[in-house]
């Protein structure tokens, strides 16, 4: 007959087992960053990777005190080359989190194996609409800003300066029909054109005749990076500046377009949920260690959001104690947004997108005679997205 194990060692086994079942810190965390560093969107794809460069510096490499081992790939702004670089990520380098796309037809790409794996996205830039409406995912952190609250800001300010009649052009992809929906969602007057271009086109010859022909009051357009500074240039150079109102966004008027845009971006008006001139110690921090890291030239809210995406991350790992692996935990930890963001106060709503204020800039000459964005206003103040009702997830 056996011999009974002594009550001894069951309780041994049994607190061994438990300690076993328990995520244990890691040892090292693992951040997939998929930049656009060429491509459509490779001027805010550069200007992330400044900005991820100024937090990486700052936090020493670490995140939350535990060693990172950064993944870097580029996408070229390609839906299908991006899917693959995650599912390499994910498969070949185990990856904890991740961040890094421009355009929202990259993000709507990798996110279902992303979700799927359940590792944390943080975008630090595009929030499309499907992710922050219908198809809103625990997994998904729109840390920067929901698409159509940019654009509705945008809107608003029209409205508010009492633009009767405006024609608009984006892009056609994901984010270029969020832009115009938004923009519409919340301007009151009356809609002379409503253009779509191709991603990544620079010649806007046929664009500008229609406009010129449906005399508008103000033009409001999305256009990002090179598409933007090719836009203005003709426009302004068309003369169709002396008539007719530039509004815009930050995608196609911050400091990353300026220096190659020039005089013609003076008296542009733009919304943006962030600003080199913010005043809060954050911003202040991080505008300082990027001018020293990048020959004295501001930031454009491209670097804000990336440093802003890994300081994020790096007090969510704090946060876990460096228990990355416990998914409910990090979840919680990273909609808790424990750290100073270089906006200022924000909180994020129940389908995981901040609630935020949106202001007014114009673009003109500082003190020293350089062009840049200065902040006006306010147009949204603790604003959430529209598309919040869409999404079930209630917390």
């Amino acid at each position: 007959m056996p011999q009974a194990t002594p009550r001894s060692v069951l309780c041994a086994l049994t607190v061994l087992v438990g300690a076993l079942a328990l995520p244990s810190q890691a040892q090292t965390v693992k951040v997939g960053l998929a930049m656009d560093l060429s491509g459509p969107f490779a001027v805010g794809g550069a200007e992330a990777k400044a900005g991820f460069a100024v937090a990486m510096k700052q936090l020493g490499g670490k995140l939350g005190g535990v060693p990172v081992e950064f993944v870097e790939a580029d996408t070229a702004g390609n839906p299908e080359m991006a899917r693959q670089v995650v599912e390499r990520m994910l498969l070949r380098d185990k990856i904890d989190l991740f961040t890094g796309p421009v355009g929202s037809s990259v993000a709507l790409a990798v996110g279902p194996p992303l979700f799927a794996a359940k590792v944390p996205y943080l975008s630090s830039n595009t929030g499309p609409s499907d992710y922050s409406g219908a198809r809103c995912n625990p997994y998904f952190f729109g840390a920067s800003y929901p698409n159509d609250a940019y654009y509705e800001s945008a809107g608003k300010f029209a409205s508010d300066k009492g633009f009767k009649k405006v024609a608009m052009i984006a892009p056609s992809y994901p984010g270029g029909k969020d832009a115009i929906n938004g923009f519409k969602h919340t301007f009151k007057g009356s809609v002379s054109d409503e253009l779509y271009t191709k991603l990544g086109q620079l010649d806007y010859s046929a664009e500008l005749a229609q406009i010129r022909a449906s005399k508008p009051d103000a033009l409001y357009f999305f256009l990002p990076g090179a598409m933007g500074v090719s836009f203005i240039k003709q426009f302004v150079g068309a003369g169709l500046s002396k008539d007719v109102a530039l509004i815009s966004t930050a995608f196609s008027a911050d400091e990353d377009m300026i220096p190659a845009v020039g005089e013609p971006m003076l008296g542009l008006f733009n919304t943006a949920h962030w600003s080199f001139d913010l005043d809060n110690a954050a911003n202040q921090r991080f505008v300082a260690a990027f001018r020293q890291q990048n020959n004295g030239r501001n930031p454009s809210f491209y670097a804000g959001q990336a440093y802003d995406v890994l300081m994020a991350m790096d007090a969510a790992v704090r946060d876990v104690g460096g228990k990355v692996a416990d998914k409910p935990a990090l979840l919680k930890a990273i909609k808790a947004a424990n750290y100073k963001s270089v906006r200022g106060d924000f909180r994020y709503g129940p389908n995981n997108f901040p609630i935020q204020n949106y202001y007014l800039r114009v673009i003109a000459k500082d003190a020293n005679g350089r062009i840049a964005n200065k902040v006006i206003g306010t147009v949204l103040e603790r604003y959430q997205d529209r598309t919040a009702a869409q999404c079930a997830m209630k917390s």
